[in-house]
């Protein structure tokens, strides 16, 4: 991915080293991950307004009620994904597109959708001047990508009711769900995997705070 067409400062790259070091003090040991977010100019994702908070840990407002959720939160799904190179990932909400650009620089192959059409073109146009090659779709996350799928991976950056069945199905054995599952207020981090005669193992890690998971499988 190159970001030779917009500004990054020297001292946006000192943020982000600071943002780095703040992440690892916080149990984020994946050094590929920590290098992903050192390497990804968050603040091209963000509206003028707030460029001087891009490198704090905070979520930020991203239009149609949708945000850019906080570098920890980034980190630590990307971190329970395991990501491999050439690993083919969906994800589920595009929102920004931060996210896909940090599994991109993890050597995945990203395939991304938005249920948000405003948000889906405004992010499509961002990852296209990027040079990025996330693929983007507008859909129902919930339902998945059948067409493209299984996947070695899948993470969902909305908070579920429930595990949507269609993403389970969508995952090849062996694979990785990473998906917060709550009511609206509080969500717990789930990873799922799937073995080899299809049975999934669930694993729960702390609670977040995610924006509702719309759709045929979510609220």
């Amino acid at each position: 991915m190159q970001f030779t067409d917009f500004q990054d400062s020297f001292r946006h790259k000192g943020l982000r080293k600071k943002l780095v070091d703040f992440l690892r003090s916080k149990g984020i040991h994946d050094e590929a991950v920590l290098e992903a977010i050192n390497q990804v100019p968050r603040h091209v994702f963000l509206d003028n307004a707030f460029l001087e908070l891009a490198y704090e840990d905070r979520a930020m407002p991203i239009g149609e009620g949708q945000t850019i959720s906080q570098p920890y939160t980034v980190a630590f799904q990307s971190q329970l994904l395991e990501i491999k190179k050439r690993d083919k990932v969906l994800e589920i909400g595009t929102g920004s597109g931060y996210q896909a650009c940090v599994l991109e620089k993890l050597g995945a192959k990203v395939h991304s959708i938005e249920r948000q059409r405003k948000l889906y073109e405004k992010t499509q146009k961002l990852l296209q001047a990027m040079k990025s090659k996330v693929a983007t779709y507008y859909g129902d996350g919930t339902l998945g990508l059948p067409a493209f799928a299984p996947f070695d991976k899948i993470i969902v950056t909305a908070g579920a009711p429930v595990v949507p069945q269609s993403l389970c199905e969508q995952l090849k054995p062996g694979g990785i769900l990473v998906i917060p599952v709550g009511d609206e207020q509080n969500q717990r981090m789930l990873r799922i995997t799937k073995q080899a005669d299809g049975e999934l193992v669930t694993e729960s890690f702390d609670n977040f705070k995610f924006v509702p998971l719309l759709g045929k499988e979510g609220w």
